[in-house]
């Protein structure tokens, strides 16, 4: 049973429902418990193909769906773990097979691995994302597979996944400011805490960084750690020309499609994505790179949504996109990917806004401030955090915008429709702003990842 076609409370969330009454839901930084419970376990994180683990504040998701198409693209079997989910818990977890794409965790298999977590841990303290990631290895090892590709939870150096000691190569994806109570309140310090995922003597790949401060940090930390680097823009680069996506590296020129994935800067996730690949020892050739640059997928990051009850309710030929970007860094990449549309086929874009207390929505919202028509704000299901949208509204009106509360996604879309009028050409939409609003976007519409 796919997670896709589980029952309305699955064996697997029922599990989960008992840790979440047991153990803390968010994060407690420190690598002691999971290294305990993992040495319970008979160490399965030690028993894994080569291991891709990715880091960063933006752009991390998207590295993982390259690597993992990359891979597939050369018939291997991966192994994916991401974090969090967008509709169910399942979709932590893809199994790979050879030759195919790899599917979201069966149910029972899920939940007999939670049962067996559970069981070793024996009631010690802990929290429920630690349990989660010796669920991953557990089922990571335990299955046959070519490699794993490790997306990072928060920080790097005290996550979860941090146990791995001999990583086939460690990434870093562009780092800005962001959980600033964990990590600290500027960027070099958020790259040192990234950084910590980096192993000595081993390979490293240096995603594009905006940051001066964040740079040195990494590059700094990877030679201390005398590891064999690779930083975009220095040892290897993408950009666009002619429609086409130019790749290069010490290796050589590749001349390829764009990614399937829309905004500019999946150009340079897709090239950082290369070259971890390739410094992870995989043999990639130009034909796997353009097929995987053509069937590449990442549910809830500016996907358009072609079908679905919420759909519905927009003004006939929209385009409704939805993306989870929820920090000043995302919102830039955001903005200038609307932007991109709007030079291709200009249309007034609408932002439908939901946000939890520990993002910063002005900085969010200003990259927004001279191309949104409108800013309706709404509120988030299945989280204690969410930000009031009049509150939100407030923020969106300091970044510079226009801005109203409403009481659901629903009621935006349908004041949309309410105020198009049928001379004008049909609106863009963005439903965005929060991983959790794009997931109860995703369960309305009867569109959940697959």
């Amino acid at each position: 049973m796919s997670a896709t076609n589980t029952p309305a409370v699955s064996a697997a969330e029922q599990e989960i429902d008992k840790l979440m009454a047991l153990h803390p839901k968010g994060f407690d930084l420190s690598l002691d418990r999971i290294r305990r419970l993992l040495e319970v376990l008979g160490n399965p994180h030690e028993k894994l193909p080569p291991v891709i683990h990715i880091a960063g504040t933006n752009g991390k998701g998207s590295a993982t769906a390259f690597c993992r198409a990359l891979l597939e693209a050369a018939g291997l079997a991966v192994h994916v773990h991401t974090s969090p989910h967008l509709v169910a818990w399942h979709e932590r977890y893809r199994i790979g097979v050879r030759n195919g794409r790899s599917a979201i965790v069966e149910d029972e298999l899920f939940a007999d691995a939670l049962r067996r977590v559970a069981a070793a841990n024996a009631g010690q303290t802990i929290t429920v994302f630690e349990i989660l990631t010796a669920v991953t290895f557990l089922l990571f090892s335990e299955q046959p597979a070519d490699a794993v590709i490790l997306e990072v939870g928060l920080g790097g150096r005290f996550d979860a996944t941090n146990v791995v000691d001999k990583p086939a190569v460690s990434v870093i994806m562009p780092i800005s400011l962001d959980h600033q109570p964990y990590l600290g309140d500027r960027v070099e310090l958020i790259a040192a805490e990234k950084a910590g995922i980096m192993k000595r003597g081993c390979p490293v790949v240096i995603g594009r960084q905006e940051y001066d401060a964040a740079l040195e940090v990494l590059s700094d930390t990877a030679s201390r750690l005398s590891c064999p680097v690779a930083i975009y823009g220095q040892d290897y680069s993408g950009h666009e020309e002619f429609g086409r996506l130019i790749y290069e590296d010490e290796f050589g020129l590749a001349d390829l499609p764009l990614p399937r994935l829309p905004g500019r800067h999946q150009i340079a996730n897709a090239a950082a994505a290369i070259r971890a690949v390739k410094a992870a020892g995989f043999a990639l050739t130009d034909t796997m790179i353009e097929k995987a640059m053509s069937t590449v997928d990442w549910p809830g990051r500016l996907q358009r949504l072609s079908e679905g009850r919420l759909l519905a309710l927009a003004p006939q030929g929209s385009e409704v996109w939805v993306d989870g970007g929820h920090n000043p860094g995302a919102g830039e990449v955001i903005a200038e990917a609307m932007a991109g549309f709007e030079e291709r086929q200009a249309r007034p874009l609408y932002l439908v806004i939901g946000m939890i207390n520990t993002k910063d929505p002005i900085g969010y919202f200003r990259a927004f401030a001279d191309i949104a028509e409108h800013v309706f704000t709404v509120p988030i299901r299945g989280t204690d955090a969410g930000l009031d949208p009049v509150v939100l509204a407030q923020a969106a009106f300091d970044a510079g915008l226009i801005a109203e509360p409403m009481g659901s996604v629903e009621e935006a879309l349908v004041e949309i429709a309410q105020r198009h009028t049928s001379e004008e050409e049909p609106p863009r939409i963005l439903i965005g702003g929060s991983l959790y609003l794009v997931g109860n976007v995703l369960a309305d519409n009867g569109t959940p990842p697959k």
